[in-house]
């Protein structure tokens, strides 16, 4: 039988941010019926850097849905009018319950190499530990997060001065091409199942913005961890002084000085010949070249001047 006479493959899909689209676009390339799409709104309190799965399936003419709880019957019952053949989860942000993932094989994207990383903000945690590789993981999805048997994986260098957001950016290469790789042996019910080693990695939670605080007191390379995996679009790494809310924008810890132990200076901001430093407490020093204070671009100049009256 060839091709174009094999019956079309229909899925629910569960997506959101940019892996939600380009994950959404490759079952489209590939000829599946995508019955519907559950996604979110987006919110007004987030920076919405991302792009939209609403505007795709505008464009497409997919129909689309945003309910508040996964865990809704109203959810369950649309789903199981469509009979779905497959079941996709791209970075949705709500767990599906046990009923929902009852009703059709379900598959996860997950932005990390399974085990490692498994949780919330897999990129972010994996730039924080100072990790030097990561991924994308296509699983089985199970009750439990992140932990049913892996379908196919793609690996991406993580550099040493990569922020988060850069390191997104490939992981959601990876993601596409982990699903394109996979998807024909999905349509045909071949495809592999790995063990999913849960004895390895670990799980994490949730990040908060609250989590970007440094402690000066820290090595140079985890405060400099910090900034990579917070700097924006995320909320940035931050620290406070005498009122005012400092937010590291791009620094380096190899750009200029950024090698040179400075036992004289105390943790904490500094001014040396007009360039902003972040002093860390083994005295290696960052190079903040970019620097807001609540909110608004700070120069070497003004900072000085500030922390002279302090002195």
């Amino acid at each position: 039988m060839t091709d174009d006479l094999q019956p079309r493959r229909r899925a629910v899909v569960f997506g959101y941010h940019n892996v939600g689209v380009r994950c959404l676009k490759v079952l489209l390339a590939a000829g599946v019926e995508v019955a519907l799409v559950v996604t979110h709104e987006d919110s007004a309190s987030e920076n919405i850097w991302f792009e939209s799965v609403i505007t795709l399936c505008q464009a497409e003419g997919i129909p689309y849905i945003t309910p508040a709880d996964a865990k809704s019957p109203e959810l369950l019952a649309q789903v199981q009018a469509l009979r779905p053949d497959l079941m996709f989860s791209f970075y949705y942000r709500h767990m599906l319950p046990a009923e929902l993932l009852a009703v059709a094989p379900a598959f996860n994207m997950h932005g990390s190499l399974l085990p490692e990383f498994r949780g919330r903000a897999p990129v972010n945690w994996a730039v924080l530990h100072g990790a030097t590789v990561t991924g994308a993981t296509l699983h089985e999805m199970t009750v439990k997060p992140d932990a049913g048997a892996i379908v196919s994986q793609m690996e991406v260098p993580i550099l040493p001065d990569d922020t988060a957001h850069e390191v997104f950016g490939k992981v959601q290469v990876a993601a596409e091409q982990a699903l394109w790789r996979v998807l024909p042996s999905l349509l045909d019910n071949s495809a592999p199942r790995l063990h999913n080693d849960l004895s390895k990695g670990g799980y994490f939670g949730g990040r908060k913005p609250e989590d970007g605080r440094i402690d000066w007191s820290q090595p140079g390379q985890q405060v400099y961890n910090l900034h990579r995996a917070v700097a924006p679009p995320y909320p940035g790494a931050f620290t406070d002084l005498d009122g005012v809310r400092y937010v590291i924008q791009r620094a380096r810890l190899n750009g200029n000085f950024g090698n040179v132990v400075s036992l004289s200076l105390p943790p904490g901001l500094a001014v040396v010949d007009n360039c902003i430093f972040g002093v860390c407490g083994d005295g290696r020093m960052l190079t903040i070249s970019s620097l807001t204070a609540d909110g608004e671009p700070i120069t070497a100049e003004q900072l000085h001047t500030r922390l002279a009256a302090r002195a």
